[in-house]
């Protein structure tokens, strides 16, 4: 499969750079499978597609400010993404800004000494601070806002709020589960008194989902695994559920990977791992019958899974319709809902 099938054109003015004022306000584009139909409301008003029995599946991991500046003792700077904690005072990282061959580098980080090392073929940066690294982290870090969205100096506390769902709880996730934005704890309030189950899952996004696909064929890209954490109750609620006929919406191209990976197994999976499941069209969903989603990157891995759930000349149907109804696109854009 050519992944220049999952090209499209955007125009940089539909990229969202700042949230909307009210998270339910965000437009929400209603796409039926079965009918073809496209249907154009506000997020506020998918409590109207939910019915009672539904299981709302949600993504609970809270984004970390991951974003950090290093200052090199030539006084030049390096831009560092931390990726995932290896112990108290490592992590494993990206960072630019680095001449090439070079293994190591002695850095400072808001003051503290830290070291950039080359570890199996990736890079580690490790602080001397007689503490919790993260103490450094939350004193320093910014947002791990997406490169399109642009701050260039000006006030990013919003971020801290509004680049985060109103549930988050586990700290992990380097890129936010964006589809959950628009939740408030009012409209998820209203959905459990009209009989709508919500279930909470964990799966830390990193690397795995916000990197682009960049072979040529979709078959060959190798997804990189991401940790995720299921109880034992709401993988129970999720098969009973769908062994009654009852309908699984999952929240975000994260909550189904985590859904798809735990509850297809026969009871063997693990309820707490790393999943590499890459997600593409031809894959056979097993679980999830309705997609909450926001509109994705061409050449993203969530942008492959939502082709494979839509499919893919209808979900460009969908994306083409969006455009011309000016619709937000990208992590603060809005929403679709798949059914």
């Amino acid at each position: 499969m050519d992944v220049r099938e999952f090209d499209y054109i955007l125009p940089k003015e539909y990229i969202a750079q700042s949230p909307a004022g009210d998270r339910a306000a965000s437009r929400l584009l209603v796409f039926d499978r079965q009918e073809g139909t496209i249907g154009h409301r506000l997020f506020r008003d998918i409590a109207e597609y939910l019915r009672e029995g539904d299981v709302l599946v949600l993504n609970d991991s809270k984004v970390f400010p991951a974003r950090l500046k290093g200052v090199k003792k030539t006084g030049g700077k390096i831009d560092i993404l931390l990726v995932e904690m290896i112990d108290g005072t490592s992590w494993y990282c990206l960072a630019d800004n680095i001449k090439r061959g070079t293994e190591e580098l002695d850095i400072t980080v808001g003051g503290c000494p830290a070291k950039l090392e080359r570890r199996e073929n990736r890079w580690s940066i490790r602080f001397d601070y007689n503490g919790d690294s993260y103490d450094i982290v939350k004193r320093c870090g910014k947002m791990p806002l997406p490169h399109y969205i642009k701050r260039n100096g000006e006030d990013d506390s919003i971020d801290f709020e509004r680049y985060q769902t109103v549930y988050a709880e586990h700290i992990g996730s380097i890129a936010a589960p964006t589809a959950g934005f628009h939740f408030t704890e009012g409209l998820i309030g209203e959905l459990e008194r009209k009989g709508v189950s919500v279930v909470k899952v964990t799966l830390h996004i990193g690397t795995g989902t916000f990197l682009l696909v960049k072979e040529p064929h979709v078959e060959t890209h190798a997804m990189h695994s991401e940790y995720y954490e299921m109880s034992e109750d709401a993988r129970r609620c999720v098969r009973e559920a769908k062994r009654s006929g009852k309908r699984i919406v999952a929240c975000g191209t994260s909550s189904v990977r985590t859904i798809e990976t735990v509850c297809s197994g026969n009871g063997n999976t693990p309820l707490a791992g790393r999943t590499g499941l890459f997600i593409y069209p031809g894959y056979r969903f097993r679980f999830v019958d309705a997609l909450i989603t926001n509109f994705h990157l061409p050449r993203s891995t969530p942008l492959l899974l939502a082709s494979a759930f839509a499919g893919h000349e209808p979900l460009m149907r969908c994306y083409r319709e969006a455009m011309e109804k000016g619709y937000r696109f990208y992590s603060y854009g809005d929403s679709m809902l798949i059914v």
